[in-house]
């Protein structure tokens, strides 16, 4: 079994870009990396590990639409080898997150007090967002959401 759960915040703000396939049908791939604190250590220093994450079609729409640097999230999929020889002939190794699910691991209003970078862009349709930070989401529109 490979499975991975993550959660930490972005480091950056992520890559998006669209992708053809032959067939002609075009799929977003969002790509980003989050920093996730060590839970135990030893010195009283705060150490984090950093992980280069991927995220396809309709998940990559959600970080495109979604993420920012600093917001914390919660990142579950698979961890995938992506080892290559350079142009040196040497062997690279390195892993990557392949997210299968995206969770906001906070609050709007709970990341904007906690003094971390995520700062949102005005948005003039969160008028109606409740006191705990989270956005009303409109009846009707269920399916067009990347999560359920």
């Amino acid at each position: 079994m490979n499975k991975v759960m993550l959660m930490g915040r972005l480091t950056r703000e992520p890559e998006v870009r669209i992708s053809q396939s032959q067939s002609g049908d075009q799929m977003t791939i969002g790509r980003f990396s989050i920093a996730v604190d060590r839970r135990f250590n030893r010195n009283s220093d705060t150490t984090a590990d950093f992980f280069n994450c991927t995220a396809f079609g309709r998940l990559g729409d959600f970080v495109e639409k979604y993420l920012k640097q600093g917001t914390k999230v919660v990142v579950i999929g698979r961890i995938q080898n992506d080892n290559y020889t350079n142009k040196e002939g040497q062997k690279v190794y390195s892993v990557q997150i392949i997210a299968e699910e995206i969770e906001f691991a906070e609050s709007k209003n709970a990341s904007q007090n906690s003094g971390n970078s995520y700062q949102p862009a005005p948005n003039p349709s969160t008028a109606g967002a409740s006191a705990e930070g989270f956005m009303n989401i409109p009846d009707g529109i269920e399916n067009d959401l990347p999560f359920k």
